[in-house]
């Protein structure tokens, strides 16, 4: 039996660290559509000891999003008041909005063993990884293909050709960051997606439990 068909017959909760053991950054990544929110939102819902970073951006929000809970909404003064004042572990420009992840609350959380989770692209990823490196785990998520990418912002941004073929320029460039990501998974279906992403974070806590 492998380390991996081991790990698959233990719960996942079996692996959540004592508040006595520091937490990791689990980051997910992606190209826009790939599916990278709704897997980090059933991570949350499957695992209580992960907290989503709640970004703030400068973008307006989109129909159901919650300031607060999906995105801290401010106006560009105001980010641009918290990146001079250095309050920001990662920052970056995206379709002509802002987007960044204020350090103290992270740090906080990580020294109490909690553990959190990264909706950023590769740029943010950069950042982290310069600042935190020992404390990150690094997840890119490709889709099936760039057709099928196609086709799933298309069905999404079904009324804005020009926004699509905005997201697909920018999609090409991103997806060539997969190599610098620690894990690779293929987002075909999210079940299986989802269950492939528990099993490195079972390996990676149990990493962190044997050697640190």
């Amino acid at each position: 039996m492998t380390q991996l068909d081991l790990l698959r017959t233990i719960p996942l909760s079996s692996f959540l660290i004592s508040k006595s053991k520091r937490g990791l950054i689990l980051i997910l990544s992606s190209p826009s559509g790939a599916g990278k929110t709704t897997l980090a939102k059933k991570i949350q819902d499957s695992d209580s000891n992960f907290k989503i970073s709640i970004s703030y951006t400068t973008r307006t929000p989109r129909p159901n999003e919650i300031d607060g809970v999906d995105y801290n909404f401010v106006d560009v003064n105001k980010f641009q008041e918290l990146s001079n004042q250095n309050k920001f572990l990662e920052q970056a420009k995206v379709f002509g909005n802002y987007y960044g992840t204020l350090k103290g609350p992270i740090e906080d959380s990580l020294v109490q063993g909690k553990d959190y989770l990264f909706d950023i692209d590769w740029q943010g990823t950069e950042q982290v990884k310069k600042i935190m490196p020992l404390d990150i785990v690094p997840v890119f998520i490709l889709p099936p293909s760039i057709i099928d990418l196609e086709n799933r912002l298309k069905k999404r941004e079904e009324k804005n050709k020009e926004l699509v073929d905005q997201r697909m320029k920018m999609a090409k460039d991103e997806i060539n960051h997969w190599k610098d990501y620690k894990y690779v998974v293929v987002n075909k279906e999210v079940e299986n997606c989802f269950e492939q992403i528990t099993k490195i974070i079972k390996i990676e806590r149990e990493l962190r439990s044997t050697f640190n």
